[in-house]
C-alpha cells in the first residue's frame, strides 16, 4: 500500500493520492494556517477506521446471509490533551438496518471485525480505548 502526500502551497491545505489512485485533500482550522476547506487529518484516520470495520460488518453479514440493507457507525472520539494527541478514547455506535437480523448475528460480526479483521481499529486500539454498541433497524 502506498500514498503521497503533498502541500498545495497555499495555508494548511495537502492533497493525498492513493494508492488505487484517488485524491484526498485535507486543511487545517484557521488557527493552524488552514482555511477549513477539507477534513482534518485526524478526521480522515477516524472516517478510515469507521470505513474499515462497516466493511468488515457488512461483508461479514453478507456472507452468513443475514438480511442486511443498510449500515452505518458512528464514531465519537477523544483526544490526549498534549503532545502527541492520540486518540485516547473511540466509542462506536452501529446502526444495522435488515430483515429479521439477528442481535448475536450482528455482535458477533462487530466483535470479529474488533478483533480480527479491522487493521484500522486494531492500530487504534493500541493507544485509545475502543467500545462498540449497536441497534438493529427492521426493514
Amino acid at each position: 500500500m502506498e500514498c503521497r502526500v503533498k502541500w498545495t502551497g497555499d495555508g494548511m491545505s495537502f492533497l493525498a493520492e492513493t494508492g488505487s489512485r484517488h485524491l484526498v485533500t485535507m486543511d487545517g482550522t484557521p488557527e493552524a494556517g488552514g482555511k477549513n476547506l477539507a477534513p482534518r487529518p485526524m478526521e480522515m484516520l477516524l472516517a478510515g477506521t469507521g470505513g474499515c470495520t462497516a466493511f468488515d460488518v457488512v461483508m461479514i453479514l453478507k456472507k452468513g446471509r443475514h438480511a442486511i440493507t443498510g449500515c452505518e457507525v458512528s464514531l465519537l472520539a477523544e483526544r490526549a490533551e498534549t503532545e502527541p494527541k492520540v486518540f485516547t478514547r473511540i466509542h462506536f455506535h452501529f446502526r444495522v438496518s435488515g430483515n429479521q437480523l439477528k442481535p448475536e448475528a450482528v455482535a458477533r460480526a462487530i466483535e470479529l471485525s474488533k478483533d480480527k479483521y479491522c487493521s484500522a481499529s486494531i492500530m487504534l486500539g493500541k493507544t485509545a480505548t475502543i467500545t462498540h454498541d449497536f441497534e438493529i433497524i427492521e426493514d
